[in-house]
């Protein structure tokens, strides 16, 4: 397909014209933000991002890195994939068309493209989903994603399942208990850690990590802390990662409090805030069983969790191709 998209690779200069340009995407979040990418240490990965230029304006990007002959997205991030803004799919078919001549001039040999979920977008819009398919990509991977529409005309707390509900009502009423929005990390990522290696898993970031993200992207974001007799017990560490969508990207909990219910309490601090604050999803994150030898394999006991809460099934895709 004749097209007059050229492709340049990233370089710094770029920065402030890449981050405005995913800003204002239609599927861009803060994992595509060059700011984002600042928070990994010097020499961690070599990116190779990639810049889709028409008459000098930028019209897509594409967060990645060359892993031998292949090109992946994201790398160092949750989701990567082409952003772009709000286009009609003949020119979602131009840009796939640049990318795979691009491939051929380059020696790429391989692609593997992985997006966020659709709930992210701020129009629903699949063009550049269905141009790399028509023109060779497949799927190769799905992740069982748990997302709450969000609904300022439907009381909160009706949604969720009877125990839930009797459960933070419960909390309502012990006047040991308070949730507040602050930075005390130092708090939240030793049970965060105690949590995680229960499952023998760490955490995809450190406590440096997680402090060097919040001095970069303070607006992005925001940790919600349950204290019970000002003794930090649960939490969730948000991601803001769109003016569409709000991720929690940890949640965390002191078993030895797990009685007094404070995840069910700190969900609905996390649904009541980001629906006073024009978000569309919160989405609860992946449920696989990462145990388990196949990667789609679903945590039935997650899923069943996130579905007190009125979270729906959506689906985060990989797609990839061999040239």
């Amino acid at each position: 397909m004749m097209t007059n998209i050229k492709i340049i690779k990233y370089t710094k200069e770029w920065k402030e014209r890449w981050d405005a340009f995913v800003d204002e995407s239609n599927n861009g979040t803060l994992f595509h933000l060059q700011k984002f990418f600042d928070y990994h240490t010097e020499g961690k990965f070599t990116f190779t991002h990639l810049i889709f230029l028409e008459k000098d304006e930028i019209v897509a990007v594409l967060p990645g890195a060359m892993i031998g002959s292949k090109f992946e997205s994201p790398i160092g991030a949750s989701y990567g994939s082409i952003v772009t803004k709000d286009i009609k799919f003949n020119k979602a078919l131009e840009i796939v068309s640049a990318l795979l001549e691009y491939a051929k001039a380059n020696g790429i040999k391989e692609f593997e493209l992985t997006a966020a979920p659709v709930v992210y977008e701020d129009k629903p819009n699949q063009n550049i989903d269905f141009a790399l398919l028509w023109l060779g990509f497949h799927y190769s991977l799905h992740y069982i994603s748990s997302a709450i529409k969000l609904d300022n005309e439907i009381d909160i707390i009706s949604r969720f399942q009877p125990t839930v509900r009797r459960n933070i009502r419960k909390t309502f009423r012990n006047s040991d208990i308070r949730v507040e929005i602050n930075e005390r990390y130092d708090q939240f990522y030793p049970i965060l850690l105690s949590n995680k290696a229960k499952h023998d898993v760490k955490p995809t970031h450190s406590l440096e990590d997680l402090l060097k993200l919040k001095d970069l992207l303070p607006n992005h974001l925001k940790l919600f802390m349950l204290y019970y007799k000002d003794i930090p017990i649960a939490g969730s560490s948000m991601f803001f990662v769109n003016k569409t969508c709000a991720l929690c990207f940890y949640n965390m909990l002191d078993y030895e409090y797990e009685h007094l219910k404070p995840i069910h309490r700190i969900m609905y601090e996390v649904v009541k805030y980001s629906t006073d604050n024009g978000y569309s999803y919160v989405d609860i994150g992946v449920s696989q069983d990462t145990k388990a030898d196949n990667p789609m394999t679903p945590s039935m006991g997650l899923i069943d969790f996130k579905e007190k809460f009125d979270a729906k099934t959506v689906m985060r895709n990989t797609l990839s191709i061999k040239l």
